[in-house]
């Protein structure tokens, strides 16, 4: 936001409705970072998105489509580039778990090392290794998260599919498993990654989208 930690504390301490907020939350209307930081973390904790369509697929209170069932085995399905017929996007390797992420830092194939604009997570950790690392994002709510990758250069998920599909760029730091797919691309036909597509809207959660307590407070 382009903006310090310092200067916050002056805005916000010179606004009555942020320290009245203040001597709610915490009883003394000094502004400090902790106090920040304490009010931003309990906010961040009560966002939860649980009640996608996949959500109630799980919970055994709804169906998917045909094709949003295939690209949920697509997703979940390995990589093979010895058995096509039955190799998978191999989604689920980066993106696992409840909130379909992984937690890490990660190249994903967007540049080559001569393209590397933006050095990612090597610019806080100065480690060479981190080059153009950024952190593996949720999937959750995907569908309405574009544009898409840390730049912003895809705007449709048709885009993100494609370049995992047939387009990630070898470099120094590349994730090995997605290298590992760059000398036949993930072999998925235009049906194929349309069903990916739909298993990824079933991540959508219309009922968080629209929780007026995540909304503006004024």
């Amino acid at each position: 936001m382009n903006e310090t930690l310092e200067n916050v504390i002056v805005k916000l301490t010179a606004r009555e409705e942020y320290t009245n907020q203040f001597i709610r939350a915490f009883g003394s209307e000094e502004i400090t970072a902790l106090k920040i930081s304490l009010a931003l973390e309990n906010f961040m904790l009560s966002i939860v998105s649980d009640d996608s369509k996949y959500d109630r697929y799980l919970a055994g209170t709804a169906t998917l489509t045909d094709s949003e069932e295939r690209g949920r085995v697509l997703f979940f399905g390995e990589y093979n580039e010895f058995f096509p017929t039955t190799s998978g996007a191999d989604c689920a390797h980066c993106h696992a778990g409840n909130n379909f992420e992984n937690d890490l830092y990660m190249n994903n194939g967007l540049d080559t090392d001569a393209d590397f604009i933006d050095f990612g997570r090597e610019d806080v950790t100065s480690f060479i290794e981190d080059r153009a690392k950024f952190k593996v994002t949720s999937l959750r709510n995907i569908e309405v998260t574009g544009p898409y990758m840390h730049d912003g250069r895809f705007q449709t998920l048709e885009e993100v599919v494609g370049h995992y599909n047939a387009n990630v760029q070898n470099s120094s730091t590349v994730d090995p498993a997605l290298l590992g797919t760059t000398s036949t691309g993930l072999m998925l036909d235009e049906f194929e990654q349309a069903d990916l597509i739909n298993f990824l809207k079933t991540l959508t959660d219309n009922t968080f989208l629209t929780n007026i307590e995540y909304s503006d407070p004024f």
